[in-house]
């Protein structure tokens, strides 16, 4: 496939609305988009919420910048709650990008509590490649709302309070299998 030149600028930010060449994972999607994030805020200082086109999903920008400092996140745990809480905002773009740091600063320490916790659970013989989607899951004060309104700042002080609280002890072996999905079928 041949390469697109586009002499407008303004259409080239809109990169993820055009790419049909393959669908991009949330790592590199959200690195992207806090790329053009960071681009325009010098060139087009609008607010955030002009560009949403052009970003895609807002939880994308605070995942960007959580991959930046993290090569290695996990996004994909947190991506569900984000898309949950995260809204475009209002603020021009180099104050919603302070604000978007921020909001990666808190992720990266509920990360981190989360890290501790399945730690505790791989002391206590409990392997698994879902250890940190089942300790987001049991700590989501979203999972069982269907239309909850939440903000940001409130869901993550109460997933890290409950990081912080978490039990590896009361957990059993068949509440993380269940977590995982189905049993394999027998051949």
């Amino acid at each position: 496939m041949e390469p697109v030149v586009v002499p407008e600028p303004e259409l080239a930010y809109r990169i993820l609305a055009l790419n049909t060449e393959k669908a991009h994972n949330v790592r590199e999607k959200a690195l992207e988009v806090i790329r053009m994030a960071r681009s325009l805020a010098e060139l087009d200082p609008r607010p955030e919420r002009e560009f949403a086109l052009e970003f895609d999903d807002p939880s994308l920008l605070t995942l960007g910048l959580c991959y930046e400092q993290r090569g290695r996140f996990s996004g994909g745990v947190y991506a569900p709650m984000l898309r949950r809480v995260e809204a475009f905002l209002g603020s021009k773009l180099p104050n919603a990008l302070e604000t978007r740091t921020e909001r990666a600063r808190a992720l990266l320490e509920l990360d981190d509590a989360v890290i501790a916790a399945v730690a505790e659970l791989k002391e206590r013989g409990f392997v698994s490649p879902y250890l940190k989607a089942f300790v987001v899951a049991r700590i989501n004060p979203l999972r069982f709302q269907r239309k909850a309104k939440a903000t940001f700042d409130e869901t993550v002080a109460k997933m890290l309070a409950s990081a912080r609280k978490f039990d590896a002890k009361k957990i059993k072996a068949d509440q993380l299998a269940a977590a995982g999905g189905p049993p394999d079928e027998a051949p």
